[in-house]
């Protein structure tokens, strides 16, 4: 079976290095000296102020909203995984759906500020596929209204835009560390920013609250990772290099296989720095790439219709027509993509697909 990715996992000696440590100091969590550091490199590497590494990136966006104190009505795309949404109704806020661009399949802010009106505290915007939102936009949008930016970065880690990393754009940026993405902690995520009061603000949030044992600053929650975590990132963090340059072989290498096809694959960004995060592939219609889909299953590969379905169609939130969305999801498809996927492989998947057409 070839399966649509593959968690990358360092030499089993380095790790138990790190496992050795912990076993000889006994801190396996409560902010220990491995995640003090993975903490202090991640700035480092990704060249931002303040960096909080949480135990997944679903509860890294909802301590965003708390710490941006939004109610109400927070401007969203429906183009993400469900947890972008959820987040937001899980906080009992409201998600208006704005529009997506046909190409870079990030929001359109047209269609944001289309929906600003007196009941919108924020823009929770995705960086899709590690294609950066029109993040200058946005932000000229946000400063006009008086209101905040958060980007679900879940698919951006180490991608830069304009010479810079993507997490320096808008108040807060958000991260998984899921065993899945270019970079993780087997489970995990982050919280970025550059801002010193939502720092403070976010590093009691994260920890119930806590300001020393008996004393408190506001309601928080349990968001911390153990130590175990975080010797995984550590050990990876120094191979994110090599992984992306690997990644771009393999990405390019499909692109070259696929090319005279009719299918159309991940237009990025001008000015972007692509950490390639994933081979999406858009479809001329949804029977032909359902039919993609049966073929390739039929020869054990794994492909994911990802993102599907459009999230203003879920069943927990009221439906506002977004007909770009809507139409991409239905056509969109991501190939299996690993550095360690031969050229062997990619050749099999590439020819099954095009016999499809």
């Amino acid at each position: 079976m070839i399966p649509v990715t593959k968690p990358f996992l360092p030499p089993y000696e380095e790790y138990q290095q790190y496992l050795t440590g912990i076993w000889e100091r006994n801190w396996l969590t409560n902010n220990g000296p491995l995640l003090v550091k993975l903490e202090e490199d991640l700035k480092h590497y990704l060249g931002v102020k303040h960096v909080f590494v949480v135990n997944n990136g679903t509860i890294a966006i909802q301590i965003a909203i708390k710490a941006l104190n939004w109610k109400g009505e927070i401007i969203t795309t429906p183009f993400s995984y469900v947890a972008t949404t959820s987040s937001i109704v899980w906080e009992q806020c409201t998600p208006r759906f704005a529009d997506i661009e046909a190409t870079s399949k990030t929001i359109d802010p047209r269609a944001v500020e289309a929906l600003i009106n007196e009941k919108t505290s924020g823009i929770l915007a995705t960086h899709v596929y590690g294609n950066p939102c029109d993040v200058e936009a946005l932000q000229k949008i946000a400063d006009k209204h008086g209101i905040q930016v958060v980007y679900d970065a879940a698919h951006a880690f180490a991608a830069g835009f304009k010479g810079t990393s993507v997490l320096n754009y808008g108040d807060i940026s958000t991260l998984s560390f899921h065993a899945t993405k270019l970079f993780h902690t087997i489970e995990g995520g982050a919280i970025v920013t550059n801002n010193d009061d939502l720092a403070a603000r976010i590093s009691y949030m994260r920890n119930f609250g806590h300001k020393g044992p008996t004393e408190f600053v506001g309601c928080g929650i349990n968001a911390k990772t153990s130590e175990f975590n975080a010797a995984m990132g550590l050990c990876i963090l120094p191979k994110v290099k090599d992984l992306i340059a690997k990644r771009k072989a393999v990405f390019e290498k499909y692109n070259e296989l696929l090319k005279n096809t009719p299918l159309v694959s991940l237009e990025v960004r001008n000015g972007t720095e692509y950490n390639y995060a994933y081979y999406p592939l858009v479809f001329p219609d949804e029977t032909k790439l359902l039919q993609v889909v049966a073929a390739l299953e039929a020869k054990e590969v794994v492909t994911r219709r990802y993102f599907y379905p459009s999230l203003n169609n879920l069943n927990y939130v009221a439906y506002e027509p977004c007909p770009i969305s809507e139409d991409i999801c239905r056509r969109v498809l991501c190939l299996p993509f690993f550095p360690e996927l031969t050229v062997a492989e990619q050749e099999m998947i590439a020819s099954v697909v095009i016999d499809q057409f």
